[in-house]
């Protein structure tokens, strides 16, 4: 994505954007709430279109039209809310809406089966059954199926916003080794998270978004949580600023005065 822009009436809800996801990379988005993230990943998956910049898929310039242009292109995103129907089982929930059917009229229950067991089987889950309803399963284990449904149709990016919200730490661990396999697949992987942790954990690079606009972009592997928060707070660049308004005179302490 290059110098993406939306705008909601007199808001700026994003401006110059660029954001680039390589294939087997975790990119995790951060920032504060109202930075424009939920804003980024709706274009991403074609609820909102953007009103400036542009968008590449593998070198060839894509427009995303809508939810279902996502899906085509490609894009499976998997929303905080997970969208999963408790009284359907899991197979049900992996192919609602894309159904497989035999001679166009009976569902093929075997193959969804076949096909359910074998997504979960490539996340190595921990289902105990495909045929047992959602509000029988654990949070971590609803996560797992709704990640899992992405990957119905071999999508090659997957959008996973806020996944280990409001799970507990053994769910979380299982959460992020699922992303950690999304990876090694060769998937890229956009990880939208509050949690400086959980990012740090999984994540190759990171990219900070503040006010609507790029704010930093980091290697995982050389950041502290420290540094994250305060390019997502604003208080490293309130820091330069600082140093570049108050220059140091002679016999005065650095940043004040005698």
């Amino acid at each position: 994505m290059s110098g993406v822009g939306k705008r909601f009436g007199a808001v700026q809800a994003l401006a110059d954007i660029d954001l680039r996801v390589g294939a087997g990379e975790v990119v995790a988005l951060v920032g504060d709430n109202g930075a424009g993230k939920s804003t980024l990943v709706k274009i991403i998956s074609g609820v909102y279109q953007p009103d400036a910049g542009t968008i590449e898929l593998d070198g060839r310039r894509v427009s995303i039209g809508g939810p279902r242009a996502a899906q085509a292109l490609g894009i499976a995103t998997v929303f905080q809310d997970l969208a999963l129907c408790d009284n359907l089982d899991v197979v049900a929930n992996l192919f609602l809406g894309r159904e497989r059917v035999q001679g166009g009229v009976v569902l093929d229950e075997v193959g969804m089966e076949q096909e359910a067991w074998r997504l979960l089987r490539r996340l190595s889950a921990k289902i105990p059954s495909v045929r047992i309803p959602i509000a029988s399963l654990s949070g971590g284990q609803r996560q797992t199926v709704a990640i899992a449904r992405s990957l119905v149709g071999d999508p090659g990016i997957v959008l996973l916003d806020e996944p280990t919200a409001a799970l507990g730490v053994a769910q979380t661990a299982e959460v992020l080794a699922l992303v950690r396999r999304l990876r090694e697949t060769g998937l890229g992987v956009i990880l939208v998270s509050h949690n400086m942790s959980d990012v740090l954990a999984v994540a190759d690079r990171i990219e900070v978004l503040r006010l609507g606009r790029n704010a930093a972009s980091f290697d995982a592997r050389d950041v502290s949580v420290e540094q994250l928060v305060a390019a997502i707070t604003g208080a490293s660049d309130e820091a330069r600023a600082g140093r570049t308004d108050t220059p140091d005179t002679p016999g005065t302490p650095a940043g004040g005065t005698s």
